[in-house]
């Protein structure tokens, strides 16, 4: 189990002050007994006040430091059992107008984890990837794609060490940094919603379930794998009517490098994917991966398979986000809006 493998070592995040990074060291601290759980990030600010919020617990250290110095990430993962790499420029229009920042991050800077993680003998390396890497139309979903593909090919040269790496790829993260839910809450007030198109679907988990898949694929990773959970799907335009019912919708039309669906299996991936009650596995297509290191079999997908936000047989209803993201009921939650009355906007 999970919990087996942290007693007693030493964790790293990268980017450990984003949303994950948080709740994950909220649940390790309290469920786990890590010798030390180390944040790396760039931001002091940020470390002050999840030092502050954690009150200095005594198992937790933050490091000041940036992905793209590979130098930093060696002293940084000197002694370091397990490292979890959650740093990333992950907001699409901003990758799409500066797309060298998002390479210098998400490609470059996974390399030097790689390195580094080799160089000092981390035992367990779990990227955290994006559904926007299975057949990326973006920059930021590119960059994730590029970066999947050296965490898997990086234990061909670390195949005589101790260090393995593999990935976890998931969908939009509920109430995660840059999630819409917050933009969708401001906006309600004013009575109109402003939605790309009425018809895009996306995966769905929330915080406490990405950090939970992440544990479990740590207990089980030998090093290659692409894990991917079995997850809802959900339609924007439910989503929009759960946080702000009676509000009008409004398309306004598909953002550059946006999808109108996404995908984390692609019929490419399933040739090599497996399947298990709760994910699925994609192994990689190299040699060494074999039946000595293929440690579960799995069911074999069939051929031709996908897995598509659209084409999901699990579906989160309009009752089932607005109890997921704590709204109450239209009746209770809904109040007369000052600037409807005014005439400056629809009615509620």
């Amino acid at each position: 189990m999970a919990h087996d493998f942290l007693a007693d070592r030493t964790v790293l995040v990268t980017g450990g002050t984003g949303s994950f990074g948080r709740r994950f060291a909220e649940i390790v601290l309290a469920r786990h007994k890590p010798r030390k759980l180390i944040i790396l990030s760039r931001d002091e600010l940020k470390q002050l006040e999840m030092r502050e919020a954690f009150q200095d617990h005594p198992a937790l250290r933050f490091f000041l430091g940036d992905v793209r110095d590979r130098d930093r990430l060696l002293r940084a993962f000197q002694s370091v059992d397990v490292v979890i790499h959650a740093a990333a420029l992950k907001q699409v229009p901003a990758a799409e107008y500066n797309p060298w920042e998002s390479v210098r991050t998400n490609v470059l800077g996974a390399q030097n984890v790689i390195d580094a993680a080799i160089e000092r003998g981390v035992k367990k390396v779990i990227a955290l990837s994006s559904d926007k890497a299975a057949n990326p139309v973006n920059l930021y979903g590119a960059t994730k794609l590029v970066s999947d593909k050296l965490f898997v090919a990086g234990n061909t040269y670390a195949s005589h060490g101790e260090t393995a790496l593999s990935v976890v790829r998931y969908g939009n993260v509920m109430g995660s940094r840059g999630s819409v839910v917050p933009h969708f809450r401001k906006l309600r007030e004013t009575g109109r919603i402003p939605i790309t198109d009425v018809r895009m679907t996306r995966f769905w988990l929330t915080l406490d379930q990405a950090v939970g898949f992440v544990l479990r694929a740590v207990a089980r990773m030998r090093g290659g794998e692409i894990f991917v959970p079995k997850l809802p799907s959900m339609r924007i335009s439910d989503l929009a009517e759960a946080v702000a019912p009676g509000c009008r919708i409004e398309e306004v039309g598909i953002r550059p490098g946006e999808k109108l669906h996404e995908m984390m299996i692609t019929a490419e991936d399933a040739r090599k994917a497996v399947e298990f009650d709760d994910h699925y596995v994609i192994h990689p297509a190299f040699p060494w991966w074999g039946e000595d290191v293929a440690y579960e079999t799995g069911r074999a997908v069939p051929d031709g398979f996908t897995y598509a936000s659209n084409t999901n047989d699990r579906w989160l209803s309009v009752d089932e986000l607005r109890d997921l993201l704590g709204e109450s009921p239209p009746a209770v939650r809904l109040r007369p809006n000052p600037a409807a009355q005014h005439g400056h906007a629809a009615s509620l």
